[in-house]
């Protein structure tokens, strides 16, 4: 059962420890939280199998950094970063050391429990990401040549200014490729197009 087991909390900001930490409660998931990466590390191995909660900006250890410590320590814990808004760069480094999902700020409370209620159950997060990963790839092979190659660079966090420039084209027609691109694969948002884009392996 996914509400018996254990979220942690990493952020070095009190008042979002403190939100998270009440919202997960309503949620009938029990947490704890740590101030800092480092903190937390000394205690990670002890810790039962659960879901990591980090913030990818943070003083001394970033999130990113968390993410490959747990990773290469192959700990049972699946990490969830919280992005604040351009961190998109950030939020690819993360997902490509091993956090299972990213949420950019501001999120609805409803987004946040449903990505840590997966992240919790690892055999229906295999299962459902087995499905996503199906169901992106063939939404991403409707994309036309010219938008592939914009994905490519947006995945890696450029910019529409960096992105017109290196293809050649305006602002205004990466724009409208990038508008295309999500209408064809019924993202929401650029956060969630690149979600969908890492795990259909793009």
């Amino acid at each position: 059962m996914a509400n018996s087991s254990e979220v942690y909390i990493v952020d070095d900001d009190e008042a979002i420890r403190s939100s998270l930490s009440f919202l997960l409660r309503t949620g009938g998931l029990r947490s704890r939280t740590f101030e800092s990466a480092e903190a937390f590390l000394l205690e990670a191995r002890d810790l039962p199998a659960g879901c990591v909660i980090t913030d990818v900006r943070m003083p001394g250890m970033d999130g990113v950094e968390l993410v490959r410590r747990l990773a290469a320590e192959r700990l049972p814990l699946a990490c969830i970063v919280i992005t604040g808004h351009g961190d998109i760069t950030l939020a690819v480094e993360a997902m490509k050391a091993g956090a299972v999902d990213f949420l950019e700020k501001p999120f609805k409370e409803e987004v946040l429990l449903a990505a840590v209620n997966k992240a919790l159950n690892t055999e229906d997060r295999a299962r459902h990401d087995e499905q996503s990963r199906i169901t992106y790839q063939s939404a991403f092979a409707n994309l036309s040549k010219r938008e592939r190659e914009v994905l490519e660079q947006v995945v890696v966090g450029k910019t529409s200014k960096v992105i017109a420039y290196d293809l050649g084209i305006s602002p205004r027609t990466v724009e409208v490729y990038r508008a295309g691109m999500m209408m064809k694969t019924g993202a929401k948002s650029l956060s969630e197009l690149v979600r969908m884009a890492l795990l259909a392996g793009l």
